[in-house]
């Protein structure tokens, strides 16, 4: 039997007296030679967990009647999926199994809690279409991380293809907070109004599944040195999203998800000018 062989049925031995819950994940060296890691990195998966809670309380909030409780849930997920992502790189543990975790906890959190929140709050004042428009919405999300994933080191991290699935949650329970901070509830809006919200909940999970491109954000170099007003700038942020938090974060998430369509539609037109020409 050849050396390969041995190693192989060696490993195949050893992963057998593993105890089930143990993870093994196969990598490379800096020599490119083959390694094995057992375990999981504990840091970046707790704040994926976070995630995923945050998910599952809007959920629950949501299905208890408590649609502001539930919208804040869902952007507390928004900062803990962003941490989470960056604590893995800036730490080097990144893994195969955090990147599949992210993903399901994503679901959670970005397509079903937002799902459900919409439909809770206001689309089921219209049966089976408002039942249909909210399970639309969670389908996209699950094939935007789907096509995600399979597009990870194939395309140009610096954009995205398709609206990245927190900001279409972010349009969502955003304009679910922004009402219901006005004490604004779902069963009192004329139902001309809740088709309006359909359509803005079925065309963000649209745009999720589109192959139109958004700015990542991925190439800012957070680590480097920058000028001091920088600072400055980032503070006048802050100081804007707390002195309304509802409205202002859903005019910035609405304003990020029609940007890729005017972007589109820009590049479209210099392209007909151009071949015009």
């Amino acid at each position: 039997m050849s050396e390969s062989h041995e190693e192989s049925n060696k490993d195949s031995a050893a992963e057998s007296l593993l105890p089930i819950d143990e993870h093994v994940e196969e990598g490379q060296d800096a020599e490119g030679r083959k390694v094995r890691h057992r375990g999981i990195y504990l840091l970046p998966n707790l704040f994926t967990t976070a995630n995923l809670f945050a998910g599952f309380f809007s959920i629950v909030s949501a299905m208890n009647g408590k649609f502001e409780v539930a919208a804040i849930a869902i952007f507390v997920a928004m900062v803990l999926d962003g941490l989470d992502g960056r604590v893995a790189r800036l730490t080097n543990t990144q893994s195969a199994f955090g990147a599949e975790y992210d993903s399901l906890s994503d679901m959670v959190a970005f397509g079903l809690a937002p799902g459900l929140l919409a439909y809770n709050w206001a689309l089921s004042e219209l049966n089976n279409v408002g039942l249909t428009v909210a399970f639309i919405y969670a389908a996209c999300a699950a094939l935007r991380l789907a096509r995600f994933n399979t597009q990870i080191g194939k395309v140009d991290k610096k954009w995205f293809v398709g609206l990245a699935s927190p900001a279409a949650a972010g349009v969502v329970a955003g304009t679910v907070w922004a009402l219901k901070d006005f004490g604004v509830d779902g069963v009192d809006l004329p139902v001309f109004v809740v088709m309006l919200f359909a359509l803005l909940v079925a065309l963000a999970g649209v745009l999720m599944v589109s192959n139109i491109k958004y700015y990542s954000f991925k190439d800012l170099d957070l680590k480097g040195r920058v000028p001091f007003v920088a600072i400055l700038v980032v503070v006048l942020i802050f100081a804007v999203v707390f002195s309304d938090p509802p409205r202002v974060l859903l005019l910035i998430f609405l304003a990020y998800a029609v940007s890729g369509p005017v972007q589109f539609l820009l590049h479209l037109r210099r392209r007909t000018r151009v071949n015009n020409e």
